[in-house]
């Protein structure tokens, strides 16, 4: 793909100082373009290298325009509109439709105008693809599962049993979507753990994104639901029964236990934990490798984790007085009695 510089700006909505016509065909970073590329300066940070830089358009806020050598495409968000630009020149390479020959697809599913099946892939019994839906090798799609229009499910991934996956959505490869919640339940002492049958499925709304080797569980008996929009990194791990709120993003190695209800437009750092049947307000942020153990329900609270980085030495003294706590508050609480006993013999005998 390729476009002059007015039409980038008239998509992203930016305003165009300097040589509109020029066309570039690219988008590349400050320090690497070229004068066939577009790229985009987000900050302060970026200065030096814009001031460098020899591309032939830079998407820039209105302040950095006295750094920019080149023609500024001038914007309130570089980065956002940077996304649209970078969709536009370097849309996906969508493969023919059609059937492959070493596909297995069932007799009765229903593949839609232009749906694509690759090599080694499965389409099982009842199972439908929506217009333009895209299926890579060695993926999997359950008995009347649901692929919509213009999704995109990756090499490897796995769509379970019943589950439905809304339109313009992206399985990454390895994704795993309706396999067993972790539902056990206990028996009398040497019995062990039955299995609790997983009977829910998987809803994913439109324009979903599910990370490499992401796994999203079936419900227990209602299905574990995804709603519009929502972001999902590689190795994140919804348990069975959680609702997403649209538009949520989280970050990689996250876990959600059972039964949570996540809020819209939350953004979850990386590696945070939350715990089963807790409820997150709308909007809320968690910086990575949080730990929520209660429900937050205050809309746009943001909360940390209480582990940052320290040097190993100060670590480890840390360390050791957090074992010690205890000892401490033993010794206060001993220490505040006998003030108070002193305080209170000293106004006895004030008194007399």
């Amino acid at each position: 793909m390729s476009a002059t510089l007015r039409e980038l700006a008239d998509l992203a909505g930016a305003r165009v100082v300097g040589e509109a016509d020029r066309c570039v065909a690219r988008v590349a970073p400050l320090e690497e373009a070229t004068a066939d590329a577009v790229a985009f300066c987000a900050d302060e940070r970026h200065l030096p290298a814009l001031r460098r830089t020899r591309a032939a358009g830079v998407l820039v806020r209105d302040e950095h325009i006295g750094a920019c050598p080149a023609t500024a495409l001038v914007v309130d968000d570089p980065y956002y509109a940077y996304a649209a630009v970078a969709q536009h020149l370097h849309p996906p390479q969508r493969p023919a439709g059609g059937v492959h020959p070493a596909a297995t697809v069932a007799g009765d599913a229903e593949l839609g105008a232009g749906a694509s099946v690759a090599a080694h892939a499965v389409v099982a019994a009842g199972a439908a693809l929506g217009e333009g839906a895209v299926v890579e090798p060695g993926a999997y799609i359950g008995p009347g599962a649901r692929l919509g229009a213009d999704s995109w499910i990756g090499a490897n991934a796995v769509l379970g049993a019943a589950c439905v996956v809304g339109e313009r959505a992206i399985l990454q490869p390895g994704a795993v979507v309706g396999a067993d919640g972790f539902g056990y339940a206990p028996g009398p002492a040497g019995a062990g753990w039955r299995k609790v049958p997983q009977l829910g499925a998987v809803r994913i709304g439109d324009d979903v994104e599910i990370g490499a080797n992401a796994t999203v569980d079936r419900g227990a008996q209602a299905d574990t639901v995804i709603e519009v929009g929502v972001k999902l990194d590689s190795h994140v791990h919804i348990a069975h029964n959680c609702r997403v709120g649209a538009r949520t993003v989280i970050a990689g190695g996250t876990v959600l236990g059972g039964s949570v209800r996540l809020g819209a437009g939350c953004m979850i750092g990386g590696q945070t934990a939350i715990t089963d049947h807790v409820e997150i307000a709308d909007g809320v942020t968690l910086m990575g490798m949080t730990g929520v153990t209660s429900s937050i329900c205050e809309p746009g609270a943001a909360y940390g984790s209480p582990l940052p980085a320290q040097p190993v030495r100060q670590w480890r003294r840390n360390t050791v007085r957090v074992t010690q706590l205890d000892g401490l508050f033993r010794r206060v609480r001993r220490l505040e009695a006998t003030a108070e006993q002193a305080g209170g013999e000293e106004g006895g005998e004030a008194g007399a």
